[in-house]
C-alpha cells in the first residue's frame, strides 16, 4: 500500500504537538499593544518586543486545544464557535437550495439554450462556476456537475479534459478571486480583524482577469481539440471517453427551470446581496449572518413546498456535509490557543519582523504570498489555513504599513492558485478521477495557465500596496 497524504485534521493536529512541543524551547516573549483606531483593536507597538517567564504547555493543553479553538474552557469566552456555526448554518443552506434543483436547472437551462453554439457554454458556465466560488467558495458542490457537463462537451467534439477545465477552473478561479466568499475571505478577514468587505475592489480586479484568462485558455484549447482530435492530451482515450459518457449522458435528468426554481435562485443571490449590505452598513458580524442565513432556508424551503420533515432533513444534512469544515477551524484555531498560552506567538511575530524588516511594501506582500503558496500545500483547507495563518501574518502587515486586507487577498489568492492542482485537495483529485483525466496530465495542461495567473497576482498585489 502506497504512502496516503494525511488529512487537513492530521496536519493540524500534528502541527497543534509541534507547536505544544517547541514552546518548551522557543524564548517567551510579548510586545506592548496599543489601540488602534481604525481597527478598534490593540496592536503589537514594533520595537518593544521583551522575553517574559515562560509557559510551556503539555499533555492537557494539547488535548484542550481543539476544544479550545471554539471556546475558552476557563472563562467560556468564544474563539471560533461562532465562526463554526456560520459555517454549518450555511451548509445547511445551501443543502435546502441545492435539493430544489434550482442551481442545476439553472446551469442546464443556459446549456438548453447555447445548442449549437457550444463554444459559448465555455465562458457563460465558467461564470457561473466563478460565481459559486467567489460568493460561497464552491469546492465539493462541483463534483455534482462533472457527470452532466462533460457529456455535453464531448458531444460538442470537444474532450474530457475540456469539461473538467470548465468546472474546476471556473470553480477554482472563483474561489481565488474570492470577494464574499465565506470559507475563505470572511473567516480570514475575522482572523485579520478587519471587515472583509475592505480590499473587495482588488479581489474583484483578480477575479474579473483571472477568469478572463482560464476562459481564454479553455477556449483555446477547446478550438485545437475541435480541429485536431489528436491534439488533446487524452487523445488516447477518446473512444473510451465517448463510450463512457455519452452512454450516460440523459438530458432528462436536467431539472425544469421553473417559475419556483427562478424566484429560489433569485432569493439565493439575494441573501448574499442582504449580507454584504448587513456586514457593510448595519454592522452585522456571525451572528446576525447565520440568523440571515437561517431565515432564507425557512424561506427556501416554504417557495419549494417541502414538508417539515423534508426541510429538516436536508438542512441537517447540508449542514453535515460542512462538519469536517467547521472541526477544521477549531483545531487550527487550537494551534494559535497554544501558541498564545505559550507566550512564543509574539516571539515568531519578533522573527518575522527581523526577516521582512528593512523590505519594501512590494517584496513584502510577494513574500506573503509565497510563504501562503508553500503552506497550502499542506493545508489545502481554505478555512483551516487562514484561520492558521491570519493572526500570525496579519500582524506583521502593520510592521511594513501594509493593509492587513491586502495580506488576506494576498492568503486567498494563494489558496486558490495551490488549489487548482493540490494533489492533497480532494476536490482536484476528485474531479480528475470523474473526468478519466491522469493527474500527471491534467498538470501539463495547467502548468503555462498557472505561470500566467501567478505574475498576475503578483503584478496586483503589488499595485495594491502603491494603491494602499
Amino acid at each position: 500500500m502506497g504512502f496516503k497524504f494525511p488529512t487537513a485534521y492530521t496536519i493540524l493536529f500534528g502541527l497543534i504537538i509541534v507547536v505544544a512541543a517547541a514552546t518548551w524551547v522557543v524564548p517567551a516573549g510579548e510586545y506592548d499593544r496599543a489601540f488602534n483606531e481604525e481597527l478598534g483593536r490593540e496592536v503589537p507597538v514594533p520595537g518593544t518586543y521583551k522575553q517574559v517567564e515562560p509557559n510551556p504547555q503539555g499533555f492537557t493543553d494539547v488535548v484542550l486545544a481543539p476544544i479550545a479553538g471554539f471556546f475558552d474552557p476557563d472563562t467560556y469566552e468564544a474563539n471560533a464557535v461562532d465562526v463554526a456555526l456560520f459555517v454549518l448554518v450555511i451548509g445547511g443552506f445551501l443543502g435546502v437550495v441545492t435539493k430544489t434543483g434550482a442551481i442545476d436547472a439553472g446551469i442546464g437551462r443556459a446549456m438548453k439554450r447555447l445548442e449549437g453554439r457550444e463554444q459559448w457554454m465555455i465562458p457563460i458556465l465558467m461564470a457561473l462556476f466563478a460565481a459559486g466560488g467567489t460568493i460561497y467558495g464552491m469546492a465539493e458542490e462541483s463534483l455534482a456537475f462533472y457527470g452532466l457537463v462533460i457529456p455535453v462537451m464531448i458531444a460538442a467534439r470537444y474532450d474530457a479534459v475540456t469539461g473538467v477545465a470548465i468546472i474546476m477552473l471556473g470553480a477554482g478561479i472563483g474561489t481565488l478571486g474570492s470577494t464574499i466568499n465565506p470559507f475563505a475571505t470572511v473567516i480570514a478577514s475575522n482572523a485579520a480583524s478587519v471587515p472583509f468587505t475592505d480590499g473587495i475592489i482588488l479581489r474583484s480586479v483578480i477575479l474579473l482577469l483571472g477568469w478572463l484568462a482560464c476562459v481564454a485558455y479553455v477556449m483555446r484549447y477547446a478550438a485545437r481539440v475541435k480541429a485536431d482530435p489528436s491534439a488533446s492530451i487524452v487523445a488516447d482515450r477518446k473512444e473510451e471517453n465517448e463510450a463512457h459518457f455519452l452512454k450516460s449522458h440523459d438530458e432528462d435528468a436536467i431539472p425544469e427551470f421553473t417559475t419556483t426554481r427562478k424566484i429560489i435562485l433569485t432569493l439565493f443571490a439575494a441573501s448574499f446581496g442582504v449580507m454584504i449590505w448587513g456586514v457593510a452598513v448595519g454592522g452585522w458580524w456571525m451572528a446576525e449572518m447565520s440568523a440571515l442565513f437561517l431565515v432564507s432556508s425557512i424561506v427556501v424551503g416554504v417557495i419549494a413546498r417541502m414538508s417539515e420533515l423534508e426541510f429538516t432533513d436536508t438542512f441537517v444534512d447540508g449542514a453535515r456535509e460542512l462538519l469536517g469544515v467547521a472541526l477544521v477551524i477549531g483545531i487550527a484555531r487550537g494551534i494559535v490557543v497554544v501558541m498564545d498560552a505559550g507566550k512564543m506567538t509574539d516571539t515568531i511575530l519578533f522573527w518575522a519582523e527581523g526577516a521582512v524588516q528593512g523590505l519594501p511594501a512590494m517584496g513584502f506582500i510577494n513574500t506573503m504570498f509565497g510563504i501562503e503558496v508553500g503552506l497550502s500545500f499542506l493545508v489545502p483547507s481554505s478555512s483551516g489555513l487562514a484561520v492558521l495563518t491570519m493572526p500570525i501574518m496579519a500582524p506583521l502587515a502593520d510592521f511594513a504599513d501594509v493593509s492587513r486586507a491586502l495580506v488576506v487577498t494576498a492568503y486567498q489568492s494563494a489558496s486558490g492558485l495551490v488549489n487548482l492542482v493540490n494533489p492533497t485537495f480532494a476536490v482536484v483529485m476528485g474531479g480528475l478521477a470523474l473526468g478519466r483525466v491522469p493527474y500527471d496530465r491534467w498538470l501539463k495542461f495547467m502548468w503555462p495557465l498557472l505561470v500566467i495567473l501567478t505574475l498576475m497576482i503578483m503584478v496586483l498585489i503589488s499595485v495594491g500596496t502603491l494603491l494602499g
